[in-house]
């Protein structure tokens, strides 16, 4: 029968209204196909960016240094001994042995200042005394004089102008020392003391202390002698180093005997006598590296080698062999220390010239000039370096240098710091002191996250999977739907209050019940245990009276009342065996109690992770399919077996994906461990000892850094180590995945 005209009316809109359907839900497919693509490529796209811009951050530090000639000129004074040059590297000061100074502005060549030590006597020796440009002076006569070099910078017309001048802060009249010649002078300066010492032709040790007195009338300052002391020598010393305080003397001969000396009973007392150099080699060079704690000692067979004193276990220093660093195989002829960090430059008697730092053992730069050289000089700011051949020539380089303490090996490698009693990786980026020596070692930093982890994981890992496959498998569907979104709300709670409680409550709480503590985890789960042993030997008419499903409801009592009994055992218990205070009794035997340690963020970080794994996990148990439960059942096994044989291997790709994303949620925490521990960086697996986690380093130091320098690009550095971690943990995590939905997929 033919359709009407109504009736194919209708039907023509159907068919255009199903075609418009059809339009837009392929649309939307398009759509919502490359919308996640794009949203995908996006977010890897954004992963690779941060990569790459820490990279472009962290990379500089690892560059060698770079030395470009900047101007060559011609220096107009003869024998120079002693070359200086102002913080910019515009003004060069020298002196030669006839005592003559001279100041030369660089740019212009030109000659600013000249002036003459003015003495009746020869001058013989000289030393600098401090990074200020204070020198000592000493003379044939057996006097000496102490004059600074002092630079006023004005800046007229919007630019920089540097004027020197020579002072004589102590006065131009020279001191009385000795009887006879000084053929070698050190001495030292500090705030209201000062020490010289000196070593005569006849081998004697000539000291005096003096008490600085600031004058009244003027800018000058006044010197009181305290102490006047002498010591015949039995040997033929070359050099002499001695430490403000007064605390160490270092008395080095040519064939490389040296004879210690310790400040004690305002006189030199013997402390060691040792050879630093070999037989077949001399000592050609020997100065302090900043800080007077360490020794470069200079050979003729062009290598430099570090020593300083090292404390015994019978509490005396010795002094010891630390590093050392080759130039070439030409005797060493001079050794310039750096003013504000613990790097140095070194040069032979051919010319070529070395740019070394000793923390990270870094050889940085070499350049060879093919001709003796007479002085060099580096600035204050280490960035402008002035080389005077013996010919006269002089060069002026720009350095770049910004980041010589960093190395793989000072990253990742044991150290051997300044006064400590052995190599170590520590981590302290800071100091009160500007000879600091900077320690970025990323070890206990990497060890520290590694340990806050694993005490969270080991909290949170038996009861986030415990509970989730009890709540899917076994739970009722009715106490599932109140557990599992009560359990999912606790990841709400932001890590800042739990770190906060954590550090103000939980600590003390555990420091106060520290036995309680102990009992709660060894008796909930025996208390456990023996629940449910009694529950399964209940006749039956007892159990039938609790809903299946229901049964974990009445584990509630139990586990109340086994902490409350446990806090109340540990109180006699303590008492008993520990003197009533477990954390000083742990302290007395050698286990070291802090109040914030591993345990309290084991349990704090322990709260934040067990949402995570507790969701993922009892989602992968719940979707296991039913037919695959139910004929396990069928077939005769028990809900046990059926759990443990058929659920548990389906679902492990997703319990193993709850791990990782648990254990990367651990490993990148912050504001916990930042505030529930003493933020130590050590390396101890003592559960009650704290930690630092590269997370709450960065958070810790990053505002205090400066922006550029190398603790600020060391940050970026681990944080790029993190980023590393997590990657790799999702990596694993993913292959593994993958296997195991392989294997178990075709359940």
């Amino acid at each position: 029968m033919e359709l009407s005209i109504k009736d194919k009316t209708r039907k023509l809109l159907d068919q255009q209204t199903h075609s418009g359907k059809h339009k837009r839900r392929k649309i939307k497919d398009l759509l919502a196909r490359y919308g996640i693509a794009a949203g995908g490529l996006s977010v890897i796209a954004a992963v690779v960016l941060i990569c790459f811009y820490l990279l472009w951050v962290v990379l500089p530090i690892f560059k060698p240094a770079d030395l470009e000639l900047n101007k060559e000129f011609q220096w107009q004074q003869q024998q120079v001994e002693y070359l200086g040059v102002e913080e910019y590297g515009e003004i060069a000061f020298s002196l030669n042995a006839n005592g003559d100074m001279q100041f030369l502005d660089i740019e212009s060549d030109q000659v600013v200042l000249e002036q003459n030590l003015d003495s009746d006597s020869a001058m013989t020796a000289y030393g600098l005394m401090d990074l200020k440009g204070l020198l000592i002076v000493a003379f044939e006569d057996g006097t000496f004089k102490l004059v600074s070099q002092k630079y006023q910078i004005t800046y007229p017309n919007d630019k920089r102008k540097i004027t020197p001048s020579v002072e004589y802060p102590f006065g131009e009249d020279a001191f009385e020392l000795a009887d006879s010649e000084i053929k070698a002078i050190n001495g030292k300066r500090w705030e209201d003391g000062l020490l010289v010492t000196a070593l005569t032709v006849d081998n004697q040790l000539v000291t005096k202390l003096y008490t600085v007195e600031e004058s009244l009338f003027d800018d000058g300052f006044t010197l009181e002698e305290d102490t006047d002391s002498s010591l015949q020598l039995n040997f033929n010393p070359k050099y002499i180093l001695a430490t403000e305080g007064p605390g160490w003397l270092y008395l080095i001969a040519e064939n490389g005997l040296s004879e210690v000396y310790k400040w004690r009973s305002s006189d030199w007392q013997l402390s060691e006598r040792k050879s630093l150099a070999n037989d077949n080699t001399r000592v050609s060079q020997a100065v302090f590296l900043l800080g007077q704690t360490s020794l470069l000692i200079g050979d003729s067979k062009g290598t430099i080698t570090q020593w300083f004193p090292v404390r015994e276990q019978k509490n005396d220093f010795i002094l010891t062999k630390i590093r050392d660093f080759q130039l070439s195989e030409k005797p060493i002829t001079e050794i310039i220390p750096e003013a504000r960090r613990k790097g140095f430059l070194a040069a032979d008697d051919e010319g070529k010239v070395g740019v070394f730092y000793t923390t990270s053992e870094r050889h940085l730069e070499t350049v060879n000039f093919a001709k003796p050289l007479s002085a060099m000089a580096i600035n204050s700011r280490s960035n402008k370096l002035v080389v005077l051949a013996k010919d006269g020539t002089t060069d002026l380089f720009d350095v770049e240098n910004e980041h010589p303490e960093i190395s793989w090996s000072a990253l990742w490698n044991e150290v051997w710091y300044e006064s400590y009693e052995e190599p170590s990786v520590t981590w302290q980026s800071s100091a009160s002191t500007n000879d600091f020596e900077s320690k970025f070692s990323l070890v206990p930093l990497s060890f520290g996250t590694f340990k806050a982890a694993f005490y969270a994981m080991l909290f949170a890992v038996p009861l986030a999977i415990f509970g989730a496959i009890f709540t899917a498998y076994f739970m009722s569907p009715k106490m599932r739907g109140m557990v599992k979104p009560t359990v999912e709300i606790m990841e709400a709670l932001p890590t800042v209050i739990l770190g906060f409680l954590a550090g103000l409550w939980l600590a003390p709480m555990v420091e106060e019940n520290l036995m309680g503590i102990i009992l709660i985890i060894l008796m909930l789960p025996l208390l456990t245990v023996i629940f449910g042993y009694t529950w399964h030997n209940l006749p039956v008419k007892y159990k039938s009276r609790i809903p299946d499903g229901w049964q974990a409801a009445l584990l509630i009592p139990v586990i109340i009342l086994g902490t409350l009994f446990a806090f109340w055992l540990g109180e006699p218990i303590e008492a008993a065996m520990f003197d009533g205070n477990m954390p000083a009794w742990l302290n007395s035997v050698g286990i070291n109690y802090d109040q914030r340690n591993s345990l309290v963020v084991g349990i704090a970080m322990g709260f934040a992770v067990i949402p995570t794994i507790f969701s993922i996990t009892e989602d992968a148990v719940f979707s296991v399919p039913k037919h695959l439960t139910n004929g396990s059942l069928a077939l005769g096994a028990s809900p046990w077996q059926t759990m443990v044989r058929v659920v548990l291997p389906t679902a492990s790709p997703g319990i193993f994906s709850a791990l990782m994303i648990g254990l990367g949620r651990a490993v990148g925490e912050t504001m916990i461990v930042l505030m529930a521990t003493g933020n130590t960086p050590i390396m101890d697996m003592n559960i009650f000892e704290g930690m630092r986690t590269l997370s709450a380093n960065i958070a810790v130091e990053m505002p205090e850094s400066e922006v550029g320098s190398s603790h600020y690009r060391v940050l970026f550095l681990a944080a790029f180590v993190l980023f590393l971690f997590t990657f790799a943990f999702n990596t694993i995590a993913e292959i593994v995945r993958q296997r195991l939905r392989t294997k178990y997929g075709s359940l």
